[in-house]
């Protein structure tokens, strides 16, 4: 699929990392809204996701998302995950277990943020699992949970590393309208990890397969 014109890119990355004697790297400019990043397991996906986040440092490179330098490692350039503002959706979800839905969505809410916890709750439709405990949750719905908290924390992209992984069909078929209301509404730029060709295609402005070392 073809991005639309922008007035940036979304995306300038330009990294490696040498990870227990394999190189990893990345050469990515697009004004796509969102990328898929496919390939089989093992292939540094993941470890791409982590860099552009700020929680693994490339060994050389520079990473630029929608206007904003995170990292230049030739000027020196190294912004703290925390002044990187990645909305970062986990594969494992990570919700905290001895907190409530209500709880969980709250404790992640950061200031400056464009969505509203109301906006967010029925953009979700969560409102009715505020509530409940994560652990009586079913996958589709502690996903979207987590989801709530990632775009309560006032991100200025967003970060998937396999949100669908572990999910049965309809599960599944109850996220994917969630990601295309990101990209084409809220539009914020997406790096999204993905083995599935089919969801690449149905999600992705472009897709870049990374190859097996």
């Amino acid at each position: 699929m073809s991005a639309e014109s922008g007035s940036r890119m979304a995306f300038e990355i330009s990294l490696r990392r040498d990870l227990g004697g394999r190189a990893i790297a990345l050469e990515c400019r697009a004004e796509a809204r969102l990328i898929a990043l496919i390939g089989p397991s093992g292939v540094g996906k993941t470890s791409i996701l982590n860099m552009v986040a700020g929680l693994l440092r490339p060994d050389h490179g520079r990473i630029v998302v929608d206007g904003r330098l995170l990292f230049d490692s030739a000027a020196g350039v190294d912004l703290p995950p925390a002044q990187r503002h990645a909305g970062y959706l986990f594969q494992d979800r990570r919700l905290f277990p001895h907190m409530r839905v209500e709880a969980n969505l709250r404790y992640g809410r950061r200031p400056g943020g464009t969505l509203e916890m109301d906006g967010v709750i029925a953009l979700l439709g969560i409102g009715h699992l505020l509530h409940r405990w994560p652990d009586t949750l079913s996958g589709g719905e502690a996903q979207r949970v987590a989801l709530g908290r990632v775009l309560l924390s006032a991100p200025h992209f967003l970060l998937m590393d396999e949100p669908l992984s572990g999910l049965d069909r309809s599960r599944r078929d109850e996220i994917l309208p969630l990601i295309e209301t990101l990209r084409d509404q809220i539009r914020l730029p997406i790096l999204y990890v993905t083995h599935d060709h089919r969801e690449a295609e149905r999600l992705a402005d472009l897709i870049v397969e990374m190859p097996e070392a």
